[in-house]
This record gives C-alpha cells, sequence and structure tokens, in this order.
C-alpha cells in the first residue's frame, strides 16, 4: 500500500504561492470545501444552530461529493469516524454543536487518540462578540479536547479556514496519526469573506529508520533462535501488513498481534500464531514466553497487550515506533527504530537478505504443527459445547459459529466484555482476511463496536459486517438502532446476553467482600430483539445452540436486503477461557478453554 493510500493523501504539495486566489464565501463552505478536496467522504454527526456547515454539505451530499450521515447520540460520531478510518485507511470527519454537544465528543475522540486515529473534529463555538460573558452554551472547548488531540483550535478569522484546515489534515495523518479538533465562533461562520481558494495537505511524510539501527536489529534477528513479531495499530495505520506477511515467510518468524493489530496480515496465514497479553490463548503463550527476540511494531503494549507481564528474561526486543514519545516506555529495547513500520520493516529485509539470513525449518513446522493442534482442539471443544445442546451456550461457541456461517469478506468489530472477549481468542475465531478487524482502542470504551459496525458498513458495502456485543454495551449505544435502519445498514450484531456488566460482575464475585454483587445486574433484562424491530430491525432470539446457524443464515439474507439484524444469544457468564483467569491471578475454572 502507498503512502498516499494508507492515509489518502493526495501528494501535493504546496507550489509556494503566498497568495493563492481569493473568493467570496463563508467559512463553513471553506470548511465543507476543504472537507471534498482532501478525499474526505463521510462526516459523522448531528446538525446544529448555526445551521450553515449542513446545509453546505447537503448540498454536496446531493452532488454525491460527500455523506453526511446523521447520529442519535454525539458521542457515535468519532466512534463511526474511528470505525471508517481503521477499514479505508483514510481520514474521516466527525461534527458536534457547542457546549453538550461538543462534549458528548470525549469518549469517542479519547478512544481515537489512544488508538491513533486520523480524524478531523469539528465544532461551534459561541460568538466571540458574548465568549465569556455567559453565552448560551459557552464552554472552553479547545481546553476540553487538548489533552486527547494532536492539535486543538480555533479559527479567529475567515481568512484562515484553508490554512488551519490544510494545516489540521497533515497533523492528523502524519507522524503518529490522531484526531485534531478545529472549531469555529458562530458568528464568524456565515459570514462571507474573501477566502484562499483550497490548497490540500502533502500526506506523504514517511520517516525512514538510522541505517546504523537498522543493522544492528538485522544482527540481533539473524542471531534468534526463536524470534517473534507483535504487530500492533501503527502497523495497521502504515499499511505495513504485506510488508511483515512477506518478512515472515522469508525468514521464518512467527507473528502475533495487539487487538489494534489484528486484522494485520490474515489468521489463517500458517506463521499466525494468536494474540498476546489478556487475549492470548494457550498456544500464544507458549511461542510468546519461548521467544529469545522480540519485535514490537507499531505496538504500544500498554498493561492489557502484555506489557505489563513477564516475558523471557533472556530475550532481546526490537522496537519498531513512529513516536519517540513511545519508546521505551514500557521496555526498554535493545534496538529501537524510530521510522514508519512500512519502511522498517523493508529495510530490516533488505539488510537480513544481504546478511544471508534463512529460516530455520524446523522453527516454521514446529509453529505449523502447534497451530493445527491448536486450531483441532477448539474444534474439538466447540463441538462439544454444541453438542451438549444445554442453554446458555458458551462464548467459544457462538463466536465459532459466527466465523463458520459468516466465512471469508466479513468485517468483525469487537466490543471487549468478558464473553464478546471470546471473539479475540484466536482460533476460536479468526479474521480470515487481512484488514478486516475493527477493534476498540486502549481505552475500550464501551459502544465502539456496536455503534463502528455502522461505519465499517458505509465504508465497505461489498463486505459482511458483524458485532460482537454483550447486552451492556448493546443496550448503552441502542440509540443508534434507528441510524443503522435509517442508513440501511446491512450487518449483523450479535449479543452475547448475561444479564449483567459480565466482566465486573465477575470480578465483584472473587475480589468484593463475601462475593458480593451489586449494581451489575441487568434486570429486567432489556429485550434486544423487541427494541430493535420498533426501530425497523429484524432480530432473533436463540433458544438453544441448533437455532445459532439458521439465525445467522437469516441474518445474511436480510443484510443483502440492506436491513440491520440482531441476534439475542444467552450466553454462560461463568465460563471464561482459563488464560482470562490466570491474567487477573485466578486458578481457572474447571472445563476453561485450552486452545
Amino acid at each position: 500500500m502507498d503512502p498516499e493510500e494508507s492515509y489518502g493523501g493526495t501528494g501535493i504539495i504546496s507550489t509556494g504561492d503566498v497568495s493563492p486566489a481569493r473568493r467570496k464565501m463563508t467559512p463553513w463552505q471553506s470548511v465543507a470545501e476543504a472537507l471534498v478536496a482532501e478525499g474526505i467522504e463521510v462526516l459523522f454527526g448531528l446538525p446544529s444552530d448555526p445551521p450553515q456547515l449542513y446545509d453546505d454539505l447537503d448540498t454536496l451530499h446531493e452532488q454525491g461529493r460527500i455523506r453526511v450521515v446523521g447520529v442519535r447520540h454525539e458521542v457515535s460520531g468519532p466512534f463511526m469516524a474511528m470505525a471508517y478510518a481503521r477499514v479505508t485507511g483514510r481520514p474521516a470527519a466527525c461534527y458536534a454543536s457547542s457546549g453538550p454537544g461538543v462534549a458528548n465528543l470525549v469518549t469517542g475522540v479519547l478512544e481515537a487518540y489512544s488508538g491513533c486515529t486520523p480524524m478531523l473534529v469539528l465544532g461551534v463555538r459561541a460568538p466571540r462578540t458574548h465568549f465569556g460573558m455567559g453565552a448560551f452554551q459557552e464552554l472552553d472547548q479547545v481546553t476540553l479536547l487538548r489533552s486527547i488531540t494532536k492539535w486543538a483550535t480555533t479559527i479567529e478569522t475567515p481568512e484562515l479556514v484553508p490554512w488551519t484546515m490544510r494545516r489540521a489534515v497533515q497533523i492528523a495523518t502524519t507522524g503518529r496519526p490522531g484526531p485534531v479538533y478545529v472549531e469555529l465562533p458562530a458568528d464568524i461562520g456565515a459570514e462571507p469573506a474573501e477566502i484562499p481558494a483550497y490548497e490540500p495537505a502533502n500526506r506523504a511524510f514517511r520517516p525512514g529508520p538510522d541505517g546504523q539501527a537498522v543493522q544492528a536489529a538485522a544482527k540481533l534477528i539473524a542471531a534468534a533462535k526463536r524470534p517473534l513479531i507483535v504487530t500492533g495499530g501503527g502497523t495497521i495505520a502504515s499499511g505495513a501488513g504485506e510488508a511483515i506477511a512477506r518478512f515472515a515467510h522469508k525468514f521464518g518468524v512467527p507473528v502475533q498481534t495487539t487487538p489494534g493489530g489484528r486484522g494485520s496480515v490474515a489468521e489463517t496465514d500458517p506463521l499466525f500464531c494468536g494474540l498476546v497479553g489478556l487475549y492470548r490463548t494457550s498456544f500464544p503463550k507458549r511461542v510468546y514466553e519461548a521467544a529469545d527476540l522480540i519485535i514490537t511494531v507499531g505496538a504500544q503494549m500498554e498493561e492489557f497487550q502484555g506489557g505489563f507481564l513477564p516475558r523471557n528474561p533472556s530475550s532481546k526486543y526490537i522496537q519498531i515506533e513512529i513516536d519517540a514519545f513511545a519508546i521505551g516506555r514500557n521496555w526498554n529495547p535493545d534496538v529501537a527504530l524510530q521510522a514508519d513500520a512500512r519502511l522498517a520493516v523493508q529495510a530490516l529485509d533488505a539488510a537480513l537478505t544481504e546478511i544471508g539470513v534463512r529460516p530455520d525449518p524446523a522453527l516454521v513446522e514446529e509453529i505449523k504443527e502447534g497451530r493445527e493442534q491448536a486450531i483441532a482442539d477448539a474444534q474439538r471443544e466447540v463441538k462439544a459445547s454444541m453438542d451438549d445442546g444445554s442453554m446458555p451456550m458458551q462464548g467459544k461457541a457462538i463466536v465459532s459459529e459466527i466465523n463458520r456461517v459468516f466465512g471469508r469478506d466479513t468485517i468483525i468489530c469487537n466490543e471487549n466484555g468478558s464473553q464478546d472477549l471470546w471473539s479475540y481468542y484466536w482460533p476460536y475465531y479468526q479474521v480470515l482476511d487481512a484488514g478486516c478487524c475493527v477493534p476498540p482502542a486502549e481505552q475500550t470504551a464501551m459502544g465502539l463496536g456496536v455503534t463502528g459496525a455502522v461505519a465499517a458498513k458505509i465504508a465497505a458495502p461489498q463486505k459482511k459486517v458483524v458485532c460482537t456485543t454483550g447486552d451492556g454495551a448493546f443496550t448503552m449505544t441502542a440509540h443508534e438502532l434507528g441510524t443503522a435502519a435509517q442508513e440501511r445498514i446491512g450487518a449483523t450484531w450479535v449479543v452475547l446476553d448475561d444479564h449483567a456488566l459480565g466482566w465486573v460482575q465477575w470480578m465483584q464475585r472473587r475480589m468484593s467482600p463475601g462475593g458480593r454483587v451489586f449494581a451489575t445486574d441487568l434486570n429486567p433484562p432489556f429485550d434486544v430483539v423487541t427494541a430493535a424491530a420498533a426501530a425497523g430491525w429484524q432480530g432473533a432470539r436463540v433458544s438453544s445452540p441448533s437455532e445459532l446457524a439458521t439465525c445467522l443464515e437469516q441474518a445474511l439474507q436480510a443484510n443483502e436486503r440492506g436491513v440491520p439484524f440482531v441476534i439475542d444469544v444467552p450466553v454462560d457468564q461463568s465460563h471464561h477461557h482459563a488464560e482470562f483467569e490466570l491474567f487477573h491471578g485466578v486458578e481457572p475454572a474447571p472445563g476453561s478453554g485450552l486452545a
């Protein structure tokens, strides 16, 4: 993938003309012009007072130059923009009105910031003439968003709109990507002014690695007996997946991912070995702990990704990271390559080729056999669970059945609860194609997967989209049921329903005095199927394991007609993978997953 494809950049560099042509237009018209010029195809949000931006966008919408998706709650705007950017590799945009509207963006922007998502966040502010005097919905929004954006600014004069928008796009998409907040005071947005024509940003900046560091890293890799690559979200942002797959096969290096790096390579790849940290199963754990060299590629390795877990004490560590702040944040690397992930991997490939490094056939065969055994073990566990026929179902059986019925060309959108966590556990669920996973970032805000599925289908209408979610996250974001119906989103939501905030309740039972459970039961349970039907969806409730496949097939048929579908599946709250319990320092319950 080219740099311009990965970030959606034009690669256009300013000619140096400091006096571009000026035209009479409003600042909001200039903003809309900038969005179209930058190839931003969709804006998610709610219109506001003043309405000028949406008036201008409506004309562009009718011309087919930009799509405007109206959400039911502002927090969904950045969630959807984040999912859209993840699927397309291009920046997305969202919008909210002043005061409470912008305040409602915070959770989604925080998630996008932690996930390094290129995003334009647009807002309107109280008028300059009254700001500071108690104006309606007055709020220092720039200060509110400054700590969770790469840049937050107010456009104080109409003439600065093109410069600010160009600067915002460049900041959002280069280096470590992230959200940028730009606002207009209400009183200048509608005032016609002589505004310079818009010149698109240059997004082709990709720093390459230091040559000496590349040679040092190559020597470590050449000397390693059991190297391991761990890919993170930076791999996706860089478009480095193909380079990593080539590297892994050329030199016989197994690959694992963080949730953010999932989809960097297809999980059917014979060298793919699952996820790390909280999200690992038994075979990936063995591979990880046996590694004598770990190479992280754009992976932050925060607490749940394994940065706080012990690794092989004799192992070496190579860190590939574009952001200087992240280097050495958890582990002190033996060699650090501060560079774009794809360029760094390509440089290492060239250096190892020159050295003459070849794959170790014994290690490659060991990985292949371990993979096959892990898949066979998981299939055996799932079959036993399905054949048992009892309800509620086990989460591993639910996600495995989704994987089987939906098959290839399916984007999975994850939530992050104790039961939908089974969709992270390879090989119970396998991302069959590269680029087909929309996970939450390190904040794991509830609702990203539920609302993100809407944007994922808009971004890739030719693909199937499924979201696995607990009933807690689904009901928290049920306000977007109407959005999915209105936009004719042919996607499926599978609710793993335990009538509780399951993860917190699991911790209460094990860590609260006497195992006291409080404020985590969801009773009376929310009838997701009836609620969805009221919003124009179709749905089904599973009453036996044998019904699940039929329900999933019905969902696919409805999705083909542009109808959203929800499947409510009662799930066994007590059943977790053994590694989930071990991660929390708890002895696994009998019957926990072993794959």
